[in-house]
């Protein structure tokens, strides 16, 4: 890519692999409910409630996990960079044999 002068909008797809130990799946389970309840969320707009959707992180660690990362803090404050949205996915277990090739 270069910088030939004139600013343009480009789209680049980061993917991430984060290792990370969970020592008390209860206590992030609960954090991640509290952000939950915290979060400008139109339940009225959403499939499930907040009940609901509390009672699915409080069941899976790896969504829990990934309910807490924040993509826009990667750019914050990088000048000339606006953060226009992202995703991140959390799964258990070993890497997926593609993500393990790519990384040899």
């Amino acid at each position: 890519m270069t910088n030939a002068g004139t600013p343009s909008t480009r789209t680049l797809h980061l993917y991430c692999r984060v290792e990370v130990a969970v020592t008390d799946p209860g206590a992030l389970a609960e954090h991640a409910v509290a952000e939950l309840r915290r979060a400008d969320i139109d339940w009225a707009r959403e499939e499930d409630d907040v009940e609901s959707a509390a009672a699915e992180l409080r069941r899976d660690v790896a969504r829990s996990l990934a309910s807490l990362v924040d993509v826009s803090a990667l750019l914050e404050g990088v000048p000339g960079v606006e953060f226009r949205g992202g995703l991140c996915r959390a799964e258990p277990g070993p890497p997926r044999a593609s993500h393990a090739e790519a990384e040899r």
